[in-house]
């Protein structure tokens, strides 16, 4: 029976069950990568299911019989792509398949930046009542900036349209925009947003792409939300931004190193909403991930001969 190597602890039992006809090995809560590589050279797996971990050439090269490699979930960038394709191993990715619980951890980001939820809780705990000194912001009217408009974006610019919202985008590869997505060019988004959201993949062209120069850029007073990957960051001068004022709040759910260590330097900073990288974890994403990941693999195996 050939092997499917999870680079996890789990998957749901949807995802499992149509795994049926392989034998699903699983990596390990928090595998490193040594350990991918020592147990696709165990195993020799035909497809890896990747939840944890990067995989590289290292990782391929172990395993001959690799034919795809499977995200259970959106973003690729833990894998090696261009490895992948010097050996022909097709990577594939759950494109969507958690964009319903990434956009409401965007949009909860958001307004918990606008209207200070985390910091008035803090306060009420310890027994204050600053309504006669707090003033949150209101959102309706105002815009909303997003970089990238896949499944996530457009499901986001959906919500904050419900909230009255301006929603101008950039995207160079989206099309067939709703009429509430207003096309711009990145210029546009750091001169005009109130409000800049994150939601495209992580690349060499874009790594750090919110720094000291966009971030001047901005309308003084402007909230970023970040639920893609942390490398679009400077975290430097996001930091030096928050600390200066020209950006009011952050409201973030990945980072350029995870998980964050002890005595990072948003810990206990005013003006950071922080959560680790759960945007896509819930119930419902859970099954839709693995689900998508099990047929994507599936799929590629199906079209593909595999060596004996």
């Amino acid at each position: 029976m050939s092997v499917i190597l999870v680079t996890g602890a789990d998957l749901a039992p949807q995802a499992l069950e149509l795994l049926h006809d392989h034998d699903v090995v699983f990596a390990g809560k928090t595998p490193t990568e040594d350990e991918i590589v020592a147990l696709c050279a165990r195993h020799n797996p035909v497809a890896i299911i990747v939840r944890y971990s990067k995989v590289g050439a290292a990782a391929m090269d172990a395993a001959p019989a690799l034919r795809v490699i499977s995200k259970h979930g959106s973003g690729t960038d833990t894998i090696d792509r261009r490895a992948a394709q010097e050996r022909g191993i097709e990577v594939v990715a759950a494109a969507g398949a958690n964009a319903a619980a990434v956009a409401e951890q965007a949009l909860a980001l958001m307004l918990a930046c606008a209207k200070s939820v985390v910091s008035l809780d803090a306060r009420m705990h310890a027994g204050h009542w600053d309504k006669a000194t707090h003033k949150s912001l209101e959102l309706g009217g105002r815009t909303l900036g997003l970089v990238g408009l896949g499944a996530i974006g457009l499901r986001f610019a959906r919500m904050a349209d419900a909230l009255g919202m301006r929603v101008i985008g950039f995207d160079p590869f989206a099309k067939g925009l709703p009429d509430y997505v207003m096309r711009v060019e990145m210029p546009d988004i750091w001169r005009e947003s109130d409000v800049i959201s994150l939601h495209c993949p992580l690349s060499d062209g874009n790594r750090k792409m919110v720094n000291a120069q966009t971030l001047a850029q901005t309308q003084r007073g402007v909230i970023l939300v970040n639920t893609a990957r942390g490398g679009l960051i400077d975290e430097d001068a996001l930091l030096a931004a928050v600390k200066s004022g020209q950006v009011m709040a952050a409201g973030l759910d990945s980072f350029a190193v995870e998980p964050m260590v002890a005595g990072h330097p948003f810990q206990g900073q005013k003006g950071f909403v922080l959560s680790p990288h759960i945007g896509g974890v819930t119930g419902d994403a859970y099954v839709n991930m693995g689900v998508a990941a099990a047929r994507n693999a599936l799929a590629v195996l199906a079209t593909q001969r595999t060596p004996a």
